[in-house]
């Protein structure tokens, strides 16, 4: 489980950095929240 947040959490640093705009940040921070919360589900079923 912790190496899934930890890479979810270097990956949304890398897309983070890969934005242009505040808004493109935004969607990308939504992206990576969603995918460690799937995550999570998966780890606890």
């Amino acid at each position: 489980m912790r190496k899934i947040v930890v890479l979810a959490a270097a990956a949304a640093a890398l897309l983070v950095t890969a934005c242009n705009t505040i808004e493109g940040a935004g969607r990308d921070v939504s992206a990576a929240g969603k995918a460690v919360a799937g995550a999570a589900r998966d780890a606890k079923n």
